[in-house]
């Protein structure tokens, strides 16, 4: 399978089942689109002399003008591009289908818990999914109890992995904050003895941030992830507090010192943004937040009812994908101008990117990964918690629904029908679940808005890995083929 596109000034094609990424010029580029139609035609990937003829017949006729296409060296990129085919480089077969349901089956080791040690929150978002907090449920807080018995259940169930990941999550998880530092010490008074290493993150509004949080933090958390939506006007319009007040003005001092202190010790953080109907522009919000000194983005599509006000429409989406792209080129920009900013979507590895099993499986919801409510049940991930159909078991008893877990186990991308003849797939590896099942009504479903989306995100992607490992940012030069650029992604 191939896909091409321009991007930028780049002609990107890219084998799907290989991962290999071509960087090409016009002539080259058309070369391989009408050679994708003529092995359509003769289905195989070896074409005739015949189709040859036509191939060339057509160049000839799409660049009249150009006299440096000439039928020898249509004859000679043909041959190029059979090459390519013969190293499994261009219309690479798929080798991973056959593996994907015991692919998947292997793995049942526990090695993430998102801990929600509080049902309950200091802000009233008005797009917030977990409905304040409370995940349509009572407002409540874990106790160190309950806390201490998840991390021996993930130290338990963890198999073989000695890496062990739990995010300290709500509702706003500074409301439990005692609670949190009790099972962090927890944790550590555990790693010599399991032979286990937790990495723990903080996901946090800010409201609650001092620097006492920020010290420790920087000490025990391998993460933070700070929200916030962007400009003063964005932001406040939709993450108020409970008097109606915006919570810009409170949070934004409190996060600049915290990123600071993280990137001054080289640690890891996000500032993690959502964007809405109400600011599809949503680069002016993350371009603010560079302005204001964060240099780790993240910015989420919201989710929700399409009937909120405040939910992105059909008519959205050319907008949308216009902001990807000015993001993809001011981020080129700024890296050449060595004031570089990271944008989690564009995090994109294309030679040691994750194992194919993990671009199969996807992220392990409902098998290698739980969310754990106040109460120590155990939900397939946070964006389930409250669905009473998806509780799986609790912390004491382990699993009970095996069925629930069967389900997700099975749930990779070629379990979706709609993913089969994707280009993406092998990078979205089938999309999210809970996205699925809140957009179609089923884990294995597709929730098409998103994919497009994501689809769009990877383009740019894609296109910003090809301009660095090309050492430029700008528009690709002429007679491009020759530094075609191949980079793989093998499991």
């Amino acid at each position: 399978m191939i896909h091409q596109y321009k991007l930028n000034g780049y002609n990107i094609v890219l084998d799907v089942n290989s991962g290999s990424v071509h960087c090409v010029d016009d002539v080259a580029y058309d070369i391989i689109r009408i050679f994708c139609n003529e092995t359509k035609r003769e289905g195989k990937k070896w074409i005739s002399d015949d189709a040859k003829s036509r191939i060339q017949e057509e160049i000839l006729a799409l660049y009249p003008d150009r006299s440096d296409v000439t039928p020898e060296d249509i004859q000679d990129t043909i041959s190029d591009v059979e090459e390519l085919i013969r190293e499994d480089r261009l219309f690479a077969d798929d080798i991973f289908e056959g593996s994907a349901g015991a692919l998947k089956d292997r793995h049942t080791e526990v090695k993430a818990l998102c801990l929600h040690v509080a049902h309950t929150c200091n802000l009233n978002c008005s797009y917030c999914f977990a409905s304040q907090g409370k995940f349509h449920g009572e407002r409540a807080l874990m106790s160190f109890e309950t806390g201490k018995r998840a991390l021996d259940f993930l130290i338990e169930n963890s198999g073989n992995h000695r890496n062990l990941e739990v995010d300290f999550f709500g509702g706003e998880p500074l409301l439990n904050w005692e609670v949190v530092k009790k099972l962090v010490a927890y944790g550590r008074s555990r790693e010599e003895e399991t032979g286990k290493h937790f990495r723990f993150t903080l996901t946090t509004n800010g409201v609650g941030v001092n620097d006492e949080v920020i010290e420790f933090s920087n000490r025990e958390m391998n993460n933070v992830v700070m929200s916030l939506d962007g400009r003063k006007s964005v932001h406040d319009h939709l993450r108020k507090f409970i008097s109606g007040e915006g919570s810009y003005d409170v949070i934004v001092p409190k996060f600049q010192k915290f990123a600071k202190s993280r990137e001054e010790l080289g640690l890891e953080y996000y500032i993690r943004g959502t964007y809405t109907h109400f600011n599809v522009d949503f680069t002016e919000d993350l371009f603010h937040m560079a302005d204001l000194g964060f240099r780790r983005l993240a910015m989420e599509p919201v989710v929700c009812s399409p009937d909120e006000p405040y939910a992105l429409t059909e008519e959205d989406l050319p907008e949308i994908f216009h902001q990807y792209e000015i993001l993809a080129e001011n981020m080129l920009r700024r890296e050449r101008e060595g004031d570089p900013i990271v944008f989690y979507h564009y995090m994109l590895d294309l030679t040691c990117g994750p194992c194919i099993y993990k671009r199969i499986s996807g992220c392990g919801s409902g098998t290698e990964y739980f969310a754990v409510t106040p109460w120590g049940d155990l939900y397939p991930c946070h964006q389930f918690v409250g669905e009473e159909r998806f509780r799986m078991g609790d912390i004491w008893s382990g699993v009970t629904k095996e069925n629930i877990r069967q389900d997700f186990k099975q749930c990779n991308v070629y379990a979706r029908e709609e993913c089969r003849d994707c280009w993406a797939r092998l990078y979205c590896s089938g999309g999210c679940a809970a996205n699925a099942y809140h957009g179609t009504g089923s884990i294995r479903g597709v929730y098409d808005y998103g994919c497009r989306v994501f689809k769009k995100r990877m383009e740019c992607s894609i296109m910003m890995r090809a301009a660095e490992s090309l050492g430029d940012a700008g528009p690709m030069p002429e007679n491009f083929w020759e530094r075609h650029c191949e980079e793989e992604e093998h499991a």
